[in-house]
């Protein structure tokens, strides 16, 4: 990696061997009040969201997932609800953030279908071709080099496994982008500052959200990685989108 190489850490340029660091620091201080925070952000529609996700990705039993930046478990849990005898693997960069998941009372009936991994998106510890399915929610705009991370999701899914990203996304409608711009610029940070004492870690996820490429862009990027049958689906009017590709 070129040592000189920066990339965005919100609306900061910092170099690439920084971010990764500091996204670490962003999680470790919030994991405690992110789930809530969640909740409180998108008034408890992200709990739709991921249901939507669900539903296209339509779990299978005896299924493998892969769940990356997989934090507190709310996908994976999802999954192995829906899909009996099937097994999840959790992989976050922040340790805090698998401790909290593991506190989850969903954590404890399905512990036994669940391994909690510390990792990197950009550098998977698992072998080719060892997962059915590959997920990521709200956490590929926070990798240093996306294009990277979806290489990874591309090298470890089977033959025939499939990719699904759930990420913030961009309006459509100027109008709508705006509205959503302010409230996301004037409630998000100090809401975070009320509920976790930590304003900046989500004034970074506001800026953060706003550097993330647009739907089509991003389907591009993920056909670059080798992925087919690339197609997304807006959710809320784009405020966020679900992305999904298969290996063949």
């Amino acid at each position: 990696m070129n040592e000189h190489a920066t990339t965005h850490f919100g609306y900061q340029t910092v170099n690439e061997d920084e971010k990764a660091g500091m996204v670490h620091g962003v999680f470790t201080r919030v994991a405690s009040k992110y789930d809530i925070m969640n909740d409180l952000m998108s008034v408890g529609i992200h709990r739709l969201w991921k249901e939507a996700m669900m539903d296209w990705l339509n779990p299978r039993p005896g299924q493998r997932l892969l769940d990356v930046a997989g934090g507190t478990g709310d996908v994976a849990f999802r999954f192995l609800v829906r899909a009996p005898d099937s097994v999840a693997t959790v992989l976050d960069m922040t340790e805090s953030m698998l401790i909290e998941g593991r506190k989850r009372a969903e954590a404890e009936r399905l512990s036994d279908r669940l391994d909690w991994i510390v990792g990197d998106a950009m550098a998977l510890p698992f072998a080719d071709n060892s997962f059915d399915t590959y997920t990521i929610s709200f956490g590929i705009r926070n990798v240093v080099r996306v294009q990277d991370a979806l290489g990874e999701a591309f090298r470890v899914l089977r033959p025939g496994g499939r990719l699904m990203v759930l990420e913030f996304s961009q309006i459509p409608n100027e109008m709508l982008q705006k509205a959503y711009d302010l409230y996301s610029f004037n409630v998000i940070p100090p809401l975070g500052k009320l509920v976790t004492g930590d304003r900046d870690s989500y004034q970074y996820l506001v800026e953060s959200i706003r550097k993330f490429p647009e739907q089509e862009v991003f389907a591009t990027m993920i056909r670059k990685a080798g992925f087919a049958q690339v197609k997304y689906r807006n959710l809320t009017m784009g405020v966020a989108a679900l992305h999904s590709g298969w290996k063949v």
